[in-house]
């Protein structure tokens, strides 16, 4: 029968079903097995009670289970196992047996892989009576344990081995503490478990048909566990100090890991040195872990582990400032960089992905410990650089996605962008991006210019920031214009006219410079952006001319000191720029506003120059009969606030201005530019011009305007339509009859409101309820005027409102 059971564990693998059937075979095995074994401990037989416990333990013999169903398997036999060790213990505490011939006696199971559980067990119970010492026993354990080869029965063996003597060891402060040389022994048996058990996980790989390889990786990485158990009872014995982790551990670990030449095995357990040993271990043998990295397999995920090591060591710096010494002592930061660019010589066929992310672990741990270190900051970029030198642009996101977190880290970090430009590599790093990246790294760096409101007050400095966010200011090599999105052009633009306001010096030479660097660029942009970005600049340059205002030295030469003169100069060819766009009416008002700020800084001349160039605008560029509008109620409303101009200069701008009102396509705009035009005539300054024949000149042309836009309507439509005209220019008189002009009577208004009745009591009329409702309105004004009393509403007095 036992030939039967041997010849059907040593069936081939089938599938699922059959799995969970032995599975299922080998539980009911151990079950009845341990029934029978419970059955002879309660009767004291320990003869019986041997016997079934071997039979029990032979179910873990079967090679048919994954290491999943076998962990299952195990852990049924394990419980049972536990209780069969509490039995043994009880019967050598009360004399039934000796341990001695106890353990004597279990070394004459029939079948290796029982007899060693079994021997495992007795051992547990020899350990804890203290009849021997603990090393002499686990030593004997360890090395008969050697007995099972097969990888997934050896694994779980050693691991029950590792599990039930964890608290029997001879460590320092522990019962079992034996003499001066016991902490020794400790550690050797815990390391020679370890090296055994990972030959045997290793091994796992080899056996079996290669198309099976994938399989077997997976069921191995389930397994991996076991094996990093013994490095973490390491960690945990008390009497493993620096001294000792240093001399002895690791260099005994990792030659472990290096030999074995199997990346899982070498990622796995790499990552658990990391993770289980302290932190100030891995500061003060960081050399000797470091070491080796560059010996590991080339398919083995190093830039994941080193990242590992690096953000640990990281945090521990960042909770603990105190030992921030220490790392400068052991020159952790050279130890890394040296480490990296070994391993990246070691592996020639490394993906650049894996390069960067290296250097982006780098960075930040550089950046976490040495935060006050720029050349080391600089150091790594430098590093990155020379990685990536002789290559094109980069193609791989993956790659890509990290050189845009390894130029984001010291942004975020420092929060100012002005640290960022003293990085000689920062440009150099950037100059990998494509096109694309280029500009969403140009964002990001915007972003943080305006999240920290940082200023950037040098034109050295701001040379710098436009040549990291070249990829916004002008157009990229290969880029094409109908390639971008219009919506994300105009928030990239905008973003750029939001960074030129924030540019700012409070020495007027360095400001001019600034301003002089920004044009520069600008100007370089190509015609899309500059209707963007030309604006910013001008509001920039004159927020410089308000405070220079009183200084219009001669401007001779570029080296001359800022002056008002010298920045409407600049302005004059940056709006002038526009042209090519074209973009005629935000150039006409840029020069309306230039012309204002030339008035506050008594610039005749100049601020003659600008309205120049804006009627010729109008003129010559804008065609557009609704933009006409607008331009010429611009041009009237800034003209209105200049004070500068002599009267010839003076005449010939509102010459022009009334001029241009009255040839307005439509009757309608005609008049209403032309009753605007009035105000040109008469303004409330001390020095300011008060012409109020000119003004009722205005008026009066536009009275005959609508007049003719009335029988226009009428001639054509059969009806004069509106009388809206009528009541607009009405309160235009009323506005001057209260400024106090002599031509404007109210014998003229009165006039003017019996003819605005006739209108609209006319049959060719049109009812319009808004007409009406505005000429009550004004009607109403007039009554308030009068009841205002003394004299204003003597003035009012004779203006009759009733019919």
């Amino acid at each position: 029968m036992a030939a039967a059971s041997a010849a059907v564990r040593m069936l081939p693998d089938g599938g699922a079903d059959d799995e969970e059937r032995w599975l299922a075979e080998g539980i009911a095995g151990v079950q009845q097995n341990a029934f029978y074994m419970h059955r002879a401990l309660d009767s004291n037989n320990l003869k019986d009670a041997l016997k079934y416990s071997a039979q029990m333990l032979s179910e873990l013999r079967t090679s048919r289970l994954s290491p999943h169903k076998y962990y299952e398997l195990y852990m049924r036999a394990f419980d049972e196992m536990r209780k069969l060790e509490m039995f043994f213990r009880e019967e050598t505490r009360r004399g039934s047996c000796s341990v001695v011939d106890l353990y004597e006696l279990v070394q004459h199971a029939g079948n290796v892989l029982p007899r060693l559980y079994l021997l495992c067990t007795v051992g547990s119970v020899y350990i804890k009576s203290k009849e021997a010492p603990a090393k002499d026993v686990l030593k004997d354990l360890v090395e008969m344990c050697r007995g099972i080869q097969h990888p997934l029965r050896g694994l779980f063996l050693r691991s029950y081995l590792s599990q039930i003597s964890r608290d029997k060891l001879p460590d320092i402060g522990s019962e079992y503490e034996g003499d001066a040389e016991s902490i020794n022994d400790a550690v050797e048996f815990v390391l020679q478990n370890f090296i055994e058990m990972n030959k045997l996980w290793v091994r796992m790989q080899h056996q079996g048909p290669v198309r099976e390889k994938e399989k077997r990786g997976k069921e191995r990485n389930e397994l991996r566990d076991l094996v990093g158990k013994n490095l973490h009872v390491l960690s945990q014995i008390e009497g493993v100090d620096l001294d000792m982790y240093k001399e002895t551990v690791l260099p005994r670990i990792l030659e472990q890991v290096v030999n074995c030449k199997d990346d899982l095995a070498q990622f796995y357990l790499m990552d658990c040195i990391i993770q289980v040993f302290p932190d100030e271990y891995h500061l003060q043998t960081l050399e000797t872990l470091l070491s080796a990295f560059p010996q590991l397999q080339p398919s083995v995920d190093i830039k994941t582990v080193l990242s590992q090591l690096m953000d640990r060591l990281s945090n521990y710096a960042a909770s603990s400032p105190e030992v921030l010494p220490e790392f400068l002592q052991v020159e952790a930061f050279a130890k890394f960089s040296n480490a990296i660019g070994k391993v990246i010589e070691a592996q020639p066929d490394m993906p650049v992905v894996g390069a960067v992310t290296l250097y982006v672990s780098l960075l930040t741990f550089t950046l976490r410990v040495h935060p006050d270190r720029l050349d080391y900051v600089d150091q790594v970029l430098g590093a990155c650089v020379k990685k990536l030198s002789g290559k094109a642009k980069l193609e791989d996101s993956r790659a890509t996605k990290q050189i845009v977190a390894l130029l984001s880290a010291p942004l975020e970090k420092y929060s100012n962008i002005v640290t960022a430009l003293e990085l000689s590599n920062y440009p150099r790093v950037m100059d990998y991006l494509d096109n694309a990246t280029t500009k969403v790294m140009a964002v990001v760096i915007i972003q943080s210019i305006m999240k920290n409101t940082t200023c950037i007050s040098t034109s050295d400095k701001i040379e710098a920031l436009f040549d990291l966010i070249k990829g916004l200011i002008k157009d990229m090599d290969g880029t094409q214009d109908d390639e971008l999105d219009e919506e994300d052009f105009k928030e990239e633009q905008n973003s750029v006219a939001r960074l030129i306001h924030m540019l700012h010096n409070d020495d007027h030479e360095e400001m001019l410079k600034i301003l002089c660097t920004v044009q520069k660029h600008v100007l370089l942009g190509g015609p899309k952006r500059l209707s963007f970005t030309v604006p910013s600049l001008v509001f920039s340059a004159l927020k410089l001319v308000r405070r220079l205002q009183g200084q219009d030295g001669d401007v001779t030469g570029e080296d001359v000191p800022a002056t008002p003169k010298k920045i409407f100069q600049i302005l004059h060819q940056t709006i002038e720029a526009l042209s090519c766009v074209p973009s005629p009416e935000l150039a006409l008002r840029l020069y309306l506003q230039c012309a204002e700020a030339a008035n506050d800084c008594d610039l005749e001349p100049v601020a003659y120059e600008f309205f120049t160039q804006a009627f010729i605008l109008y003129e010559e560029e804008i065609a557009d009969s609704k933009a006409q509008i607008t331009a010429i109620h611009l041009i009237i409303g800034t003209l209105q606030r200049m004070n500068i101009f002599g009267v010839e200069n003076r005449d010939t701008l509102t010459h022009k201005t009334t001029g241009y009102s009255a040839k307005l396509l439509k009757k309608p705009d005609q008049c209403r530019a032309v009753y605007a035009c009035s105000h040109l005539f008469w303004t409330d300054d001390q020095d300011g011009i008060m012409d109020g024949e000119r003004v009722l000149l205005c008026l009066k042309r536009a009275l005959r305007i609508a007049n003719a836009a009335q029988q226009m309507a009428n001639a054509t439509r059969g009806s004069s339509g509106s009388v809206t005209l009528f009541i607009e220019i009405l309160n235009k008189y009323l506005y001057f009859f209260e400024k106090g002009i002599p031509q404007i009577t109210n014998t003229v208004i009165q006039d003017l409101i019996e003819l605005i009745r006739t209108e609209m009591q006319s049959d060719n009329t049109v009812a319009d309820p808004s007409t009406e409702a505005f000429f009550s309105s004004t009607l109403r004004y007039i009554e308030f005027q009068k009841q205002k009393g003394g004299s204003i509403g003597e003035k009012y007095e004779q203006i009759k409102t009733s019919s």
